[in-house]
């Protein structure tokens, strides 16, 4: 099995090609990995795919994902989570490569009181979320052997380039050695997942899934302060943390206030091996280097 695995030098991607060790894996980014890519050059996407490596498999986790710079540049914005991955969906479907597209839960709005489905209506609240819904659909009307994984608040051992490096758990833990204290919102509410839970999770939905949308977070929800108050039990640090709304921290991008995925077309299908978001967090700090 040929695999191509997509922002392979992200936070996810890294993750992702760790799982795909034993296949024959190809490893392409933006910068920082291998084969160099750029998904908004279609002419290079093609030859790489169709004429060049010919994989089985095609992994794209990579995306213009740094949501308040997306509200900046939506032209950006759309160029690499709608036109690109529309002509990458092309490109594999040529191509006969399966293609595993990644996208995400700011495809739904608010006002949800339970997970949601993979069949509710997306209702984006920003550009970074509308770019998402848009690249899915282009995808699916480009490519049969598609897969679209959405998941929510990932978390991993690679530097989170979107974020300057750190992912939540680590800003929670910097802060508190740095200040003493931190205030954390409670009225939103998501699944934290760590990366390589999700690499494997997305492993066997490659061998065995069927092409459609599917839900691939951790089990269970929570609050962003209860996420942190985790972080600082499963740690033992010491440190005051504060209860915060969003409005407490103004911002001009708007964000789902309950944005938890239900994994059931994983499910209906014996696939679902995603953990509790508290188990994740403790494999994360045990594989932590």
């Amino acid at each position: 099995m040929k695999v191509l695995v997509i922002g392979a030098a992200g936070q996810l991607g890294r993750d992702v090609s760790r799982v795909f060790q034993d296949a024959t894996l190809i490893e392409a980014d933006l910068s920082g990995a291998k084969v160099p890519l750029d998904l908004c050059d279609p002419e290079r996407v093609r030859a790489l795919i169709a004429d060049e490596l010919r994989p089985d498999i095609v992994i794209n986790t990579a995306a213009a994902h740094n949501v308040p710079e997306c509200e900046k540049d939506p032209a950006q914005a759309f160029a690499v989570n709608a036109s690109g991955v529309r002509d990458l969906a092309r490109i594999c479907h040529h191509a006969r490569a399966r293609l595993v597209h990644i996208s995400t839960d700011y495809v739904f709005g608010n006002g949800a009181r339970r997970p949601y489905v993979e069949t509710d209506a997306p209702a984006p609240l920003n550009v970074y979320g509308a770019s998402k819904v848009a690249g899915e659909y282009l995808a699916a009307a480009e490519c049969r052997d598609l897969l679209i994984v959405r998941t929510s608040a990932i978390y991993g051992h690679a530097p989170c380039r979107a974020k300057g490096g750190k992912n939540f758990v680590e800003l929670m833990l910097h802060l508190a050695a740095t200040k003493g204290a931190v205030k954390v919102v409670t009225d939103e509410v998501v699944s934290p997942t760590f990366t390589l839970a999700l690499a494997r999770q997305i492993r066997l939905a490659v061998e065995k899934a069927e092409p459609g949308v599917y839900h691939a977070t951790s089990q269970g929800e929570c609050s962003w302060f209860d996420f942190a108050r985790a972080i600082f039990e499963e740690t033992n640090t010491r440190v005051r943390l504060d209860k915060a709304t969003s409005a407490d921290f103004p911002s001009p991008v708007r964000r789902p206030d309950y944005s938890v995925l239900d994994n059931k077309h994983l499910r209906e299908q014996g696939l679902d091996i995603m953990p509790g978001w508290r188990e994740s967090l403790q494999e994360y700090f045990r594989e932590k280097p």
